[in-house]
């Protein structure tokens, strides 16, 4: 009998149906470090030039062995100043002539979950303290969780993007680059 559920499961969730429906309950993240850097307001651009030091837990300083041997890794944070109503689920763009985006389809920090991700170069290690460059988080951020940055894994050339982020964003390769 359990069998025959699972494959009628199975077959529900081929047309979008059946399965678990998404959990409610909050999902807990401790921040393993924090950012210390010179920027205490958030900017839209500018970001390239910033060095942060990301200062780990000290029980955490064995976790960090060998990270200094990457060039980038992948940084998620906590977007902390975002209150809560400012959290949308549109996105408009400076572009006139196109109409809302979902808020998922942006980069915008004013998600349902205030998370961001960022590739940045490691410029050193020392201790607990790792110094990065790039990474578009302000002084006192949480980070929740680093990832080596793995080119074989994490880029994808053949990626495309919509053509209203090929117009905001020049060297981004459009959807329409086929045509």
């Amino acid at each position: 009998m359990n069998l025959l559920k699972r494959l009628f499961d199975r077959i529900l969730r081929l047309f979008g149906q059946g399965g678990q429906p998404v959990p409610r309950e909050p999902v807990s993240l401790p921040p393993i470090a924090v950012v210390r850097n010179t920027v205490f307001d958030p900017e839209p651009d500018g970001w390239e030039h910033v060095k942060s030091d990301l200062i780990f837990r000290e029980d955490l300083l064995g976790a960090l062995e060998g990270i200094d041997s990457y060039s980038h890794i992948i940084v998620v944070f906590s977007c902390h100043r975002v209150p809560d109503d400012a959290k949308t689920h549109t996105f408009l763009t400076n572009d006139a002539g196109l109409r809302e985006q979902g808020i998922l389809a942006s980069r915008s920090q004013l998600r349902p979950n205030s998370l961001g991700v960022a590739v940045v170069q490691l410029l050193r290690r020392r201790k607990n303290i790792v110094r990065v460059l790039g990474l578009d988080a302000i002084d006192g951020t949480p980070i929740v969780d680093i990832k080596p940055y793995l080119p074989a894994y994490d880029s994808v050339p053949e990626a495309t993007v919509p053509e209203w982020v090929s117009r905001a964003m020049p060297d981004a390769p459009s959807s329409d680059a086929s045509s």
